[in-house]
């Protein structure tokens, strides 16, 4: 199944990254957390990914015309280099389109502008690319697929906890709530969509706003519910708690050739 992934943004709520670089290519670890999210599906055997840049798309599209596998598994090196065995069988053969949707456009603009690449699919997979998580992608996919809905799309629990306010018309409060035990979702950026969700979708629209509406109205999307591990990387502090994560070996978005069993250290 081909995934879209989005990645064109400037990632304006994580400047503090000292680099300009797209935020999906921000590193998470030793590897881009765009690197991490094409992991997560192709554990799953989903490999054909189409790619909608923006801001700084040569350096995306440089991280894959030099990128080298062995960069990131254990390999056996022999001839002063010029052999490389590989030792970790999960290594992918990935096809990538890099594909330049422009530098100003939003998520449903860049979808609509792939569209051809995706048209002649049952279905197709779609992606923020700045968040990881530990879902079954497989259950999720037959959720949708059982559904016939057009869309579906990732609930999550929010990763922090904040208070909710009930209050009158005059600013006096009726209720104070922690956002862990309320029953509040979240877009959690991982979606599933058949190709009529272009249907639904008008020049210059964002995507979960008017095209998500008609969705709704028409009763042909679908909120697929996850409480395991969410996070996306909105923050310089979203980033340096998944560096942690991973300096633990507690990677719980790797998953066991789509066994639903998360690979830890």
């Amino acid at each position: 199944m081909k995934v879209v992934l989005f990645c064109g943004g400037q990632g304006t709520r994580i400047r503090e990254y000292p680099e300009p670089v797209p935020k999906p290519m921000v590193p998470v670890g030793h590897e881009p957390i765009l690197w991490h999210v094409m992991k997560y599906y192709s554990d799953f055997g989903h490999r054909d990914f189409v790619l909608c840049m923006g801001y700084k798309a040569d350096v995306i599209k440089r991280f894959f015309l030099d990128y080298r596998p062995h960069l990131y598994a254990d390999c056996v090196v022999s001839g002063n280099g010029d052999q490389v065995e590989l030792l970790d069988a999960s290594q992918d053969d990935w096809r990538v389109s890099l594909i330049d949707t422009g530098i100003w456009r939003n998520i449903g603009e860049r979808l609509w502008a792939v569209r051809h690449h995706v048209m002649g699919e049952e279905m197709f997979l779609a992606n923020y690319s700045d968040g990881l998580a530990n879902v079954s992608l497989d259950v999720m996919i037959q959720q949708f697929k059982e559904s016939g809905k057009a869309a579906c799309f990732l609930a999550v629990h929010p990763p922090v906890t904040f208070h909710l306010v009930d209050m009158d018309e005059t600013g006096s409060v009726r209720a104070l709530m922690s956002s862990d035990n309320s029953n509040v979702w979240i877009n959690g950026g991982f979606f599933i969509m058949r190709p009529r969700i272009f249907d639904y979708i008008r020049e210059g629209e964002e995507l979960v706003v008017e095209p998500f509406r008609r969705l709704i109205e028409d009763d042909q999307l679908l909120a697929f519910k996850h409480t395991g591990f969410w996070r996306a990387m909105d923050t310089l502090r979203d980033r340096q708690v998944l560096e942690g994560m991973i300096e633990r070996g507690h990677v719980p978005w790797r998953m066991s050739g789509g066994s639903g069993r998360a690979i830890t250290g």
